[in-house]
């Protein structure tokens, strides 16, 4: 699964999260969220603080790429 965040302010990013971490099943293993690295770290920064305790969500990974979070869900 994924979420593009791109253009997005810290309010539309968050509304945006809840509503795709409402939406996972037990088939989604993984969440990729962009969220850029060009224009700062403010959106990567609020991710990775409020959705690290997520109910739903075991760990947070970085990726190669610094414009994306991988967010596990569950294991494979």
């Amino acid at each position: 699964m994924e979420l593009d965040l791109h253009g997005k302010n810290l309010y539309q990013a968050r509304v945006a999260m809840d509503a795709t971490l409402r939406r996972v099943t037990s088939a989604d293993y993984r969440l990729r969220v962009i969220h850029g690295y060009r224009q700062g770290s403010a959106l990567r920064e609020m991710l990775r603080d409020e959705y690290a305790r997520h109910p739903k969500v075991l760990r947070i990974e970085s990726s190669l790429n610094p414009g994306e979070t991988i967010f596990v869900l569950r294991e494979y």
